[in-house]
């Protein structure tokens, strides 16, 4: 029994984590965020939720200044000020703006914008678990081992999470009539507005996939659908 303990305490840490997360996240998003009310924009979501069927797309404008959007587990989808701001800016257009939304979009319909809070607390206690018992058996190191093996298992994930919102994102822009070209360019320009680092980082430890593979993906896909008309 004993030599189970380790995995038993690291499961109701992931659990307890979990729920902590989902209620900080909640708590966070209420509190600093306003619906989206610009018209521009929302004539593009209008056109999205009709490509979908339902009545309205929620997106709100979470008032941080890092350019990012995300997907709350309850549906919603947000929009950073930062990255609002580069639109009122005229950096990015409604277009390639709306094509992060639909990217967001995807992670509420795959299911990703749920997992990823359950993922992140899994994370957690797998992180806990591997450093209980290779701390055992591999001392001062053990830690180590344990933080690289459960981030590269995480990031792996997350990047197959990726692709699959984008390519959700392409089939409904181009169902609404918006095309997959406003989401090309937004890949064009994404490492610069977030400043990214991914040049310097392996592949296997980001995250997100590389821009140039992602854009790569599209244009694939792109070119798939027209061969099938």
């Amino acid at each position: 029994m004993l030599k189970f303990t380790p995995i038993l305490l690291a499961l109701i840490y992931g659990y307890t984590m979990y729920r902590f997360s989902v209620w900080r996240t909640h708590r966070e998003l209420d509190a600093k965020s306003t619906e989206l009310a610009d018209a521009g924009l929302k004539r593009l979501t209008d056109r999205m939720a009709e490509a979908l069927g339902v009545a309205r797309i929620p997106v709100y404008i979470y008032k941080i200044d890092p350019v990012n959007g995300l997907a709350a587990p309850d549906g919603r989808i947000f929009i950073t000020r930062g990255f609002y701001r580069k639109y009122r800016n005229g950096e990015v257009s409604a277009e390639e703006l709306s094509s992060v939304i639909a990217h967001e979009l995807g992670h509420v319909a795959l299911g990703h914008s749920r997992r990823r809070m359950i993922d992140f607390s899994g994370q957690n206690a797998l992180r806990t678990a591997l450093m209980m018992i290779l701390g055992r058996f591999i001392p001062f190191v053990g830690a180590w081992i344990a933080n690289m093996l459960a981030t590269m298992l995480m990031a792996g994930l997350s990047r197959s999470d990726e692709f699959e919102a984008d390519e959700y994102a392409a089939a409904l822009l181009t169902k609404a009539g918006i095309g997959v070209g406003p989401q090309i360019g937004m890949f064009h320009k994404l490492d610069k507005l977030t400043e990214s680092r991914a040049g310097v980082m392996p592949a296997w430890l980001m995250s997100h996939p590389k821009t140039e593979a992602r854009i790569e993906a599209l244009k694939k896909l792109e070119a798939r659908w027209q061969a099938e008309r």
